[in-house]
């Protein structure tokens, strides 16, 4: 559902379905307003209705504390700003483009996140 909505928005809009970029395009006041309000509704409403009519896809138990997820966001949020993109701007856009630069990324986020898993599991026993 992620690609066939990121090719949906480059055929109809030109753009490139990067997250972070699209909401950060809401805070910063440049470029259009609307596709990007339309593009965030369509992931919220996907998202309920998942929720309506296969709740068991979306049932997990968080074991982390809220600080620890807040945190987790904040780092996300500075990666993203760091890599020019995020992992669905550089992982399903960039790398379906033959992007150099958005596999060099995408690699580093996963291998990032391999050792980020690591650590916390072994270093704090799982506990953050």
């Amino acid at each position: 559902m992620i690609g066939v909505s990121a090719s949906l928005l480059l055929w109809a809009n030109g753009r490139i379905a990067g997250i972070s970029g699209i909401v950060g395009g809401l805070f910063n006041g440049r470029g259009e307003i609307a596709w990007r309000i339309w593009f965030l509704a369509g992931m919220f409403v996907g998202g309920f209705l998942i929720r309506l009519f296969s709740p068991q896809a979306l049932a997990m138990e968080l074991t982390r504390s809220p600080a620890a997820l807040v945190g987790s966001g904040v780092l996300v949020g500075v990666g993203t700003r760091l890599g020019n993109g995020c992992t669905s701007g550089h992982g399903i856009c960039g790398i379906s483009r033959l992007s150099v630069r958005s596999l060099v990324a995408t690699v580093t986020f996963m291998v990032v996140a391999a050792v980020t898993v690591f650590v916390v599991r072994t270093v704090f026993g799982g506990s953050l």
